[in-house]
């Protein structure tokens, strides 16, 4: 398999399962953490190597590396390989996404923003989801008429904050997840509620036109609910790894214990909240955004966008909505091609990074 990501959590993770069930490797993709990589490389012998940074090149120990967006395409079209898992994160994983399909490859997808940005010019069916959410949806459809499907939310970092104080949350404020340690920005994201939003789009594409929704449950242990026809609703409940849905995408098939099943009693209860927008602003354009799906990609822009001037320290937290909600309400063109796709999000970054 190829593995987009590989010192990320997800892909760490999928190695681990690799390693379990002697899953070979024949590409790995980094970024920065070429320490990690280089263990990686040891333990799973790749036959090809893409980091990030052209001047990281010389500290991978590997005698084939090479670095940049167009060296992952290429890694990507010239690979035998029929899986891949893209665990990259930002718009930086569509390309790889659209590549993969185009040569057959099926796709392990926790790079959210391609089926966010572009998903109605991705083939879904090449598409396995490993997020927990998805995974929990697909593990309980059955072949009986559903109303309704809803994935489960953490909260995010502030939660529990009361609103007022919002506005003088920092960076660093943003990482203290109360469930688990997750990269930057998807923690960021986690905190406005995007992520969540992003997990709604992607199960509108992943599983067709239906009424999908979220609710917070704050220990993290059901993922996803499906509500039947007849009244009945079901639950995913699962102790809290990717490795489950990891080993589901890797083999279709899994008959053996992953995690350890959930001690209901122990948990002793379970806590539900409601999403609400005035904690969660970008929360008032859900329904609009999963009746117009397309307009996706001007979300996921200006969130990239809005999160990297929050990060630099030129606006503040609540900002953050602020610009995604400015950029939806300027831009209403819907993209009709995948060319449309790159040019609005080329567009709505420049629009959020002029906003004062």
């Amino acid at each position: 398999m190829i593995i987009l990501g590989s010192t990320g959590s997800i892909g760490v993770n999928t190695l681990a399962v690799a390693s379990r069930f002697s899953l070979p490797i024949d590409v790995l993709v980094a970024g920065r953490n070429i320490q990690l990589l280089n263990t990686q490389i040891k333990l799973h012998n790749p036959r090809t190597v893409v980091v990030m940074n052209h001047a990281d090149i010389p500290l991978v120990n590997h005698p084939r590396v090479s670095a940049g967006e167009d060296a992952i395409v290429r890694a990507i079209e010239e690979s035998s390989a029929s899986l891949v898992v893209n665990a990259l994160v930002g718009f930086l994983g569509l390309r790889p996404t659209l590549k993969a399909i185009e040569c057959g490859k099926r796709v392990a997808l926790a790079n959210k923003e391609s089926l966010v940005a572009a998903g109605a010019f991705i083939e879904s069916s090449k598409i396995v989801p490993i997020d927990s959410e998805h995974f929990g949806l697909w593990y309980l459809i059955q072949d009986k008429s559903i109303s309704s499907m809803t994935v489960t939310a953490s909260g995010g970092s502030f939660r529990d904050w009361e609103i007022a104080s919002l506005k003088n949350a920092t960076l660093a404020d943003t990482q203290k997840h109360p469930n688990w340690s997750m990269g930057q920005k998807i923690t960021i994201d986690s905190a406005t509620m995007v992520n969540k939003m992003f997990e709604l789009l992607e199960a509108r594409w992943l599983f067709g036109e239906g009424k999908y929704d979220a609710i917070i449950e704050t220990k993290s242990l059901i993922h996803a609910l499906v509500n039947f026809t007849d009244g009945s609703t079901t639950a995913h409940i699962a102790n809290a790894s990717m490795q489950l849905p990891i080993a589901y995408a890797l083999m279709g098939k899994v008959d053996e214990p992953i995690l350890p099943n959930v001690d209901l009693v122990a948990v002793g209860s379970l806590e539900f909240r409601a999403i609400k927008s005035a904690r969660y602003p970008i929360w008032e354009i859900k329904d609009e955004l999963l009746k117009n799906p397309k307009t996706g990609v001007v979300i996921n822009a200006a969130n990239e966008a809005a999160i990297a001037r929050f990060i630099a320290g030129r606006c503040g937290f609540l900002d953050i909505s602020r610009d995604i909600l400015s950029a939806y309400n300027r831009f209403d063109t819907l993209p009709t091609s995948i060319d449309d796709v790159f040019a609005l999000d080329t567009q709505v970054r420049a629009f959020v990074e002029s906003l004062s």
